[in-house]
């Protein structure tokens, strides 16, 4: 019988006449004559074993009118429990136990609350859409107790941190799951089918929660930093202070706001130098536009990064101009979500986001009295808009209905205020399930538009996909369209447009453990690609991917693709649709292994190699390696190193900054890049923590002597008269390129209250641009060290204030 149609397990939880003390001693005679959820079922590696007696998992729930209570007791040998402290969020390689709420009952809207054996929390929201949000967090409250038997969990859930509408007897969706991370080994109360691809199928049901409230949902987050900074032998101090805002409009629609938004602590970006006709995409490193996003992600549509971003202008000058000073962001005024979902499952997303109108500094030469022998110069500055007072909206309407499908309609625009261009892009979505959950359809329809002062385009995409999405063999096949005006880099991302791209893909996978493998996976892929105007073939490839864990919980993995034939690279000369570069049958392998991250000393590392089966290029080939060894020399001090290597011989491209009239100026250039990570973390406990991350990044480019012209057939033609060294070494402009990069964070930080954090940071930065492509890399690091280096020092406060909580201890005072 299949395990959605079997009976599903119940806890009848129990009203408390007093609340426990969350302390992990669970003697309390509260936690006495209750129901126990034990039984657990191994789901992974495999699927349907009991555990042993000596490793069973008993469970223990409690309510009351502010939260619910769960107890857990987890058998164990002691020796066995991997331990590892870390901050939140981040998994490490302890046991944890996970509880799962889903107040709605609908498979797709799961909450979910994790304690690790260290007392490390982490908790995440999941859709099967868009799988696990980490960026989510609540204010909750557990312990932890080692015993001579295992380990003990107990926990506080508040109302707050769930939403969930007033019914006098409601069922819920609940899950329990207990991972050992010695062995891999995952069970659940509830058996849950790993063959198909959506867990929340197999949540138990929670029976009992008489007459429960929401409560106010009203918390505030107050944050003071102060900052010091110094560059070029000049120091700056700044002080800031500010408020961040949720409020539970109803009982499933939350109010997030940011009021004078304060990122001065986020994480570097890790910048290369960027040699391709597309932009650098860069993580979300800011917590308010990392948090509950998920409805806002549908339709990929939503780049959080736009939202003070660079300035969206660069400002025209005369030959006797120059810009003096160029902002690198644009500052965030204030940003507002409001996000939630009904009890019939239509969620509802709005987001908005204002940027303040940002200057640059032109400055002018202006040659006087130039009859006279003390001609002098003065020089005048002017001040032009490059982004005007920006509103960034999103808006969404997300219907899921048959516990596993989707139907999203989604919207997009961003207003710039006067002559500057606006921009607006709507989709319809559709993610289809059957209701056995082993067949699934993909079908997206998109348009984007914008009017500035010169021009209004509309442009179209279109997505439709059918696939196998459960059992041991899976397969899908897709078709993606875009035309020429598709566009929506306002407020997200696109690399590509003007696409109509077919593709297939194939993939076999066990369940059960074999004589050495714990998991096993083997996928193809097929791609067929053209141009949508005109619809002319651009190219093919295929590949495939083998990934394998060994009883040993090593890793090992391979994969190879081939661009088959000729590939008509239509972005490449940088000029619209009008030219191409062809490239002919480049063919790529790598290897890659893993080894068990529970061992004091581990070792991730990957090998690849690629060439083209091209006569002209047939001597030229990229290779490129990375070492990153882990020691984990306790508990408590984990260090990772990194070193990545790269050497591209045989990489042909546009040589970036050319001025050459009439002529698509390519370079054959040798690549070499080098990158060093190290990160370190001494975690003194699960609320106290030093950090260290550091990144230093190379890349040195040297072109050939001789340059070549694109034609039009897209082939390259040794060009007579513009060699490098016309546009090179012994002329104004020189391609090659020696970009460098230092960054070092090391940082403090204390969770001194539940929801409120203090954090230091020192952050240490230098940067080295020149053309002295073949400096060695010792060489280019006293380049580097050479430069001015920007050293900042800052201190951030911020204190967690529940409505209900004040409330309740204003009352306590009022009555003693």
């Amino acid at each position: 019988m299949p395990l959605e149609a079997q009976t599903k397990k119940t806890y009848q939880i129990t009203r408390a006449q007093k609340a426990p003390t969350i302390d992990g001693v669970i003697n309390e005679s509260v936690w006495s004559n209750l129901q126990i959820a034990t039984d657990f079922i191994q789901s992974r590696p495999d699927m349907g074993k009991s555990p042993t007696e000596e490793k069973r998992t008993e469970v223990k729930m409690l309510y009351d009118d502010n939260a619910i209570y769960i107890s857990a007791y987890l058998y164990d040998n002691p020796e066995d429990i991997m331990r590892q402290f870390t901050q939140r969020d981040n998994f490490g390689q302890s046991d944890f136990f996970k509880i799962i709420f889903n107040p709605n009952n609908d498979a797709q809207n799961n909450t979910q609350f994790y304690v690790f054996s260290t007392g490390t929390q982490a908790d995440a929201v999941e859709i099967p859409s868009n799988g696990q949000d980490f960026g989510w967090n609540a204010v909750w409250k557990s312990a932890v107790k080692a015993v001579d038997d295992g380990w003990i969990v107990e926990v506080k859930i508040p109302y707050r941190a769930l939403r969930f509408t007033q019914q006098a007897d409601p069922i819920w969706g609940i899950q329990f799951q207990r991972n050992f991370k010695k062995s891999s080994y995952q069970f659940t109360w509830n058996a849950i089918d790993v063959t198909k691809s959506n867990d929340g199928l197999y949540n138990a049901e929670l029976k009992g929660l008489k007459n429960i409230k929401p409560p106010t949902r009203l918390s505030f987050y107050p944050y003071s930093s102060l900052l010091v900074s110094s560059y070029d032998g000049e120091a700056e101090t700044d002080f800031a202070a500010g408020l961040d805002v949720k409020y539970g409009i109803t009982e499933n629609i939350t109010l997030d706001a940011t009021l004078i938004p304060d990122f001065s602590q986020t994480g570097f970006d890790n910048v290369e130098l960027n040699l391709s006709p597309f932009e650098q995409q860069f993580a979300e490193q800011r917590q308010f536009f990392t948090e509950g996003v998920d409805l806002f992600s549908k339709g990929n549509l939503f780049y959080s990064r736009r939202v003070g971003d660079r300035p969206s202008l660069t400002p025209e000058t005369d030959d006797d101009e120059e810009i003096v000073d160029f902002p690198d962001k644009v500052q965030l005024i204030n940003a507002v979500k409001i996000s939630g979902r009904t009890k019939k499952g239509l969620g509802i997303g709005f987001f908005n986001a204002i940027t303040e109108k940002t200057l640059a500094t032109i400055e002018q030469t202006e040659l006087i009295d130039e009859n006279t022998s003390n001609a002098a110069t003065t020089k005048s500055k002017r001040d032009t808009v490059v982004e005007p007072l920006a509103n960034y909206n999103i808006m969404v309407l997300d219907q899921q209905f048959n516990k596993n499908s989707s139907v999203t309609l989604i919207n997009t625009n961003v207003t710039r205020y006067g002559r500057f261009k606006d921009a607006n892009v709507t989709g319809l979505l559709l993610d289809f399930v059957n209701k056995k959950n082993t067949y699934g359809v993909i079908g997206e329809a998109k348009m984007s538009s914008f009017n500035d002062v010169e021009d209004k385009n509309n442009g179209y995409s279109a997505r439709v996909g059918v696939g196998k999405n459960s059992g041991k063999l899976r397969y899908s096949v897709n078709y993606r369209y875009a035309d020429e005006h598709y566009n929506i880099n306002d407020l997200g991302i696109q690399f590509r447009n003007n696409y109509s791209n077919y593709s297939a893909n194939i993939s076999y996978r066990i369940f059960e453990p074999t004589e050495k493998l714990n998991r096993f996976r083997v996928s193809s892929w097929f791609n067929y690609n053209q141009l949508a105007n005109p619809n002319t073939y651009t190219g093919a490839n295929t590949g495939f991917n083998v990934r394998a864990t060994t009883k040993n919980l090593h890793s090992f993995r391979a994969n190879a693709n081939w661009n088959i034939g000729k590939r008509y690279d239509y972005f490449e000369p940088r000029n619209g649709f009008d030219s191409y570069f062809i490239t002919k049958n480049y063919a790529q392998t790598n290897l890659s292994l893993s080894s068990n991250y529970n061992n004091f000393f581990a070792i991730d590392a990957n090998f690849g190699y690629a060439l083209y089966f091209d006569k002209e290029r047939h001597n030229f080939n990229n290779w490129w390696y990375g070492i990153n060894p882990r020691f984990k020399f306790n508990d408590k001090f984990l260090v990772v190193l990194g070193f990545d290597f790269k050497n591209y011989t045989a990489d042909r491209g546009y040589i970036n900054g050319q001025d050459v009239e009439n002529e698509i100026i390519f370079g054959q250039r040798q690549l070499i890049e080098t990158e060093i990570n190290i990160s370190g973390n001494y975690n003194f406990n699960s609320l106290n923590a030093l950090t260290l991350s550091f990144r230093n990044y190379l890349s040195r480019v040297t072109y050939d002597n001789q340059v070549y012209n694109l034609q039009d057939n897209g082939s390259l033609l040794v060009s007579n008269t513009n060699t490098k060294t016309t546009i090179g070494e012994d002329a104004d402009f020189n391609p090659d390129a020696n970009f460098n990069t230092w960054n070092l964070d090391f940082s403090y930080t204390w969770e001194f209250a539940p929801g409120s954090q203090f954090t230091a940071l020192y952050r240490n930065q230098i940067f080295n641009f020149s053309n002295n492509s073949k400096d060695s890399f010792f060489d280019s690091l006293n380049s580097l060290f050479d430069q001015e280096k920007r050293n900042t020092f800052s201190l951030r406060l911020v204190y967690f204030i529940d409505y209900n909580d004040a409330k309740n201890v204003l009352r306590n005072k009022n009555s003693s």
